[in-house]
C-alpha cells in the first residue's frame, strides 16, 4: 500500500541502460538511474527531452530489453522478458492486413487456446469500448489511421493485461485525428481504469490524460519532478492548475534541452 493510493502495481528501482555504440566505439549510458512507482489504476505519463530514454525505458517494461542495473517489478515479482500481462501500443499500428477488425483483435485470444466465440465475445465488447461497432469486418487498409489505432488499444485491452504500455500512440496521427484519440482514451480509461504507462513528447497530452507526469531529465535520464494530476477528465487546457503545471514542465524541459545541447557541443570539440 501507498500513501491511501491502493497498491503499488509498478516499481523501478535504480533502473540503469548502457548501450554500446559500434561508430563511436564507446558505451552510452541511456538511463542513468530511474526510480518510480506506479499505483494501481493510475494514468501514468513519460515525459523528457526527444531521445532522454522514455522508449527505453518503456521497453524494458515491455521485457524487450533488459535493463543494465536495477530492476522493475509488477505486482512484486521482477520482470524478466515479455509476457502476456503487459499490453502494448505502439506508434505505428501493427495490425495484421489479411485479418479484419474483429480477427486482429481476438488474434491473441486464439493463442491463448480460449474457445473462438468466447474470443469473439470479449473482442465485440472492446470494439464497443472504443467506438467500433458496425467495422467489425472491415480489414484494416478499409480503415483510417485513428480506426487503426482504436482497433490496436482494443487489442491490446482484450489480453486484460495487469499492465497497459502505450509508447506515443497518437504520434503519426494528423492534429484533428489525434486530439479526438486523446479524448477518446481519457473516456476509455475513467472507464476502465486500467495501470498505464504512456509514453510522449507532447505537453498537452500529458496533462489531458495523466493523473501522474514523470518528467525524465535529457540523457542519461533519471526522474527529475514526479507532477501529479488531481483535475477529473475531461480536462479543459485553460484550467488554472492544468496552465501552472504547464508552465513549469516546459521550465523543465527547457533547462534540460540546453543542458543537453550544450553536452553535445563540448562533446563535438573535445573529440
Amino acid at each position: 500500500m501507498g500513501n491511501g493510493k491502493g497498491n503499488i502495481k509498478l516499481k523501478a528501482i535504480g533502473v540503469k541502460k548502457v548501450f554500446y555504440d559500434k561508430f563511436s566505439r564507446h558505451n552510452i549510458v541511456a538511463i542513468e538511474n530511474i526510480d518510480l512507482e506506479v499505483y494501481e489504476n493510475e494514468f501514468a505519463v513519460l515525459i523528457g527531452p526527444s531521445g532522454c530514454g522514455k522508449s527505453t525505458f518503456l521497453y524494458i517494461v515491455a521485457g524487450f530489453e533488459k535493463p543494465t542495473e536495477g530492476q522493475i517489478l509488477l505486482d512484486g515479482v521482477p520482470i524478466k522478458g515479455p509476457s502476456a500481462d503487459r499490453g502494448i501500443v505502439f506508434q505505428e499500428y501493427v495490425l495484421f492486413p489479411w485479418r479484419t477488425v474483429l480477427g486482429n483483435i481476438t488474434f491473441g485470444l486464439e493463442l491463448k487456446g480460449m474457445d473462438k466465440k468466447e474470443a469473439e465475445k470479449i473482442a465485440k465488447k472492446y470494439i464497443d469500448l472504443v467506438g467500433l461497432r458496425g467495422f467489425e469486418n472491415h480489414y484494416p487498409h478499409m480503415l483510417s489511421g485513428g480506426m487503426k489505432q482504436r482497433v490496436a488499444i482494443a487489442r491490446a485491452f482484450a489480453y486484460e493485461p495487469k499492465l497497459l504500455l502505450m509508447d506515443e500512440p497518437f504520434g503519426s496521427l494528423d492534429a484533428q485525428t489525434r486530439r479526438i484519440m486523446i479524448d477518446e482514451l481519457a473516456r476509455i480509461h475513467e472507464e476502465m481504469k486500467k495501470t498505464t504507462l504512456f509514453v510522449t513528447h507532447s505537453i498537452d497530452e500529458a496533462l489531458k490524460l495523466a493523473d501522474k507526469i514523470f518528467v525524465l531529465s535529457a540523457r542519461p535520464s533519471k526522474v527529475i519532478k514526479t507532477i501529479e494530476i488531481k483535475a477529473k477528465r475531461p480536462r479543459e487546457p485553460d484550467d488554472p492548475d492544468l496552465v501552472k503545471k504547464k508552465q513549469e514542465i516546459i521550465s523543465i524541459l527547457e533547462k534540460e534541452v540546453k543542458k543537453s545541447m550544450s553536452m553535445e557541443m563540448k562533446a563535438k570539440y573535445s573529440a
